[in-house]
C-alpha cells in the first residue's frame, strides 16, 4: 500500500481532494492511503510518505521540500486540476511518481 502526503497552506483545503482521490483510487483499485498537512509539517509528516504532492499555493517550497525530504518524489498538483478537485488526476500524477503505472 502507498502512502500519498499532500501539503497546503493549511492542510484544510486540501481535506476535500483527499475525498475525491480516495474515491478516484478505490474505484481504479489502487491500494492507498492518502493524508493532508500543513507544509509546515514537512520534515514531522513527509519522512513515511512514499510521494508528497504540494498544493499549488505552495509551490514555492518545492526545492526545499526535496531538500528536506531527500529520495522522495515531490511535485506540485497543476493549479487547474488542484481547483477542480480532480483526484483521478491526483493520483494518476502520484502512480506516475512512483512508478506504478
Amino acid at each position: 500500500m502507498r502512502k500519498i502526503i499532500l501539503f497546503c497552506s493549511g492542510g484544510m483545503s486540501t481535506s476535500a481532494l483527499v475525498r475525491r482521490m480516495e474515491q478516484a483510487a478505490k474505484e481504479m483499485g489502487y491500494e492507498c492511503e492518502i493524508e493532508a498537512h500543513s507544509v509546515s509539517e514537512t520534515i514531522r509528516k513527509g519522512v513515511d510518505a512514499d510521494v508528497v504532492l504540494l498544493g499549488p499555493q505552495v509551490r514555492f517550497s518545492l526545492e526545499d521540500t526535496k531538500k528536506k525530504l531527500p529520495g522522495k518524489p515531490v511535485d506540485v498538483i497543476d493549479m487547474r486540476v488542484y481547483g477542480t478537485m480532480n483526484g483521478k488526476a491526483v493520483i494518476e500524477q502520484a502512480k506516475a511518481l512512483l512508478g506504478d503505472e
